[in-house]
C-alpha cells in the first residue's frame, strides 16, 4: 500500500501512522490485496471549504472529503480539516491522533464504497465498521 501523503499543517502525525490506519482497515474488510494507493491532504478548514463549494457545492467547511477514484490500484482522494480535527478532539476531550485516525477511516471507507448518506441502514453499517476498526487501533496502542 502507498499514501501519497501531504501535510500543509505539520500536524506531527506520520506516514507510518496512517498506514497503520488503512492497514487496520483492509484487515478488517478482508482485502488481501496490498497494492492500494491513497492520496492524502490534511489541511485547513480555508482549503477544505474549497473542495466542499467546487466538488459538492456546500459552502462550508468540513471534517473530512473523500474523492473515490474506478480504478483498481489508487483508491482515491481524502482530505482531512486539521482545524476541524482539533477543534473536534478538544470538543470530545479526546487526542487528536484519535481523531484523525477516526476521520481517516471515515475517508476510507467512502473510498471502498460504503456511504452513510443513502440510508439508515447503510449509516449504521459504516458507522459500526468504522467504531470497530477504531477500537481495534486503540486496543492495539496505534491512537490514544
Amino acid at each position: 500500500m502507498k499514501i501519497l501523503y501531504t501535510d500543509e499543517m505539520n500536524c506531527c502525525l506520520s506516514y507510518e501512522f496512517f498506514t497503520t490506519v488503512a492497514e487496520a482497515v483492509f484487515n478488517e474488510l478482508d482485502m488481501s490485496n496490498n497494492e492500494y494507493e491513497i492520496s492524502l491532504l490534511i489541511t485547513d478548514d480555508e482549503t477544505i471549504r474549497q473542495y466542499n463549494k467546487e466538488y459538492r457545492n456546500k459552502d462550508m467547511e468540513t471534517d473530512v472529503l473523500s474523492f473515490p477514484m474506478e480504478d483498481d490500484v489508487m483508491l482515491g482522494d481524502i482530505a482531512v480539516s486539521f482545524d476541524t480535527a482539533k477543534r473536534q478532539a478538544e470538543e470530545a476531550e479526546i487526542n487528536i491522533d484519535r481523531e484523525v485516525a477516526f476521520l481517516f477511516i471515515h475517508g476510507l471507507l467512502h473510498l471502498l464504497g460504503y456511504d452513510h448518506e443513502i440510508s439508515e441502514e447503510d449509516e449504521a453499517k459504516m458507522f459500526v465498521l468504522q467504531e470497530k476498526i477504531l477500537k481495534k487501533l486503540i486496543d492495539y496502542g496505534t491512537v490514544s
